[in-house]
This record gives structure tokens, C-alpha cells and sequence, in this order.
């Protein structure tokens, strides 16, 4: 099992930064990629950004030009870092951290983050 630890502020300003962290313990080890997924009420979850465990990144169209995915692994537990920039109402979800391996997908338990104008 891959256990996840999400952090970050929820209530930001319109235009400004959002940084989020996920930390994944446990079977870290099989991990080959994390990422962050967005959900909004009524609407399909979509892609933020993800990376894998060689550092490739894919990043989601609403937010390419504005999103940077970083990794780090240290003492058997990884942790990624979403920075989103350029902040807007559209970018209010409920943001869930992912971790895969060669075989399950895990969830952390959602950030609420909200965008006010």
C-alpha cells in the first residue's frame, strides 16, 4: 500500500499562486508516477500535471504555461510539488494527489482550493 499525505492553502486570490505538496510513504518504492488530478462538481475529473519516477511530466491543457510538477525522493518516501500560477475561478476544484504503480492507482484524500475574484 501507498499511503498519501496532501498539504497546502485551499482560499487564494484571483492572480495568485497556489503550491501544493503530496508526500507518499509506505510502498514508495513501486511508485512510477504522481501527479494532480482537479475535480469540480458535475464535471469529469481532469489532468493538472503528473510525473514520473524518471521526471517526465505531462501537464493538463487549462493549465499548461502555468503549472510546474517537481519530485523529490528521499528516505523512502516521495514527495511532488504542483505550482500553479496565474490563478483564476476556473481553477476552483477539489485537488486530488495520485500515486501509481505497476498496478494500482491511490488517492489522497482532495484539497478544496478556491479562486475568489
Amino acid at each position: 500500500q501507498v499511503q498519501l499525505v496532501e498539504s497546502g492553502r485551499g482560499l487564494m486570490q484571483f492572480g495568485g499562486s497556489l503550491r501544493l505538496s503530496c508526500a507518499a510513504s509506505g510502498r514508495s518504492f513501486s511508485v512510477v508516477r504522481m501527479g494532480w488530478y482537479r475535480q469540480v462538481p458535475g464535471k469529469q475529473r481532469e489532468l493538472v500535471a503528473t510525473i514520473t519516477n524518471r521526471d517526465r511530466t505531462e501537464y493538463g491543457d487549462a493549465v499548461q504555461g502555468r503549472a510546474t510538477i517537481t519530485r523529490d525522493s528521499a528516505h523512502d518516501k516521495i514527495t511532488v510539488v504542483l505550482d500553479l500560477t496565474g490563478l483564476t475561478p476556473e481553477d476552483t476544484a477539489v485537488y486530488c494527489c495520485n500515486a501509481e504503480d505497476f498496478l494500482t492507482k491511490f488517492w489522497g484524500q482532495g484539497t478544496q482550493v478556491t479562486v475568489t475574484s
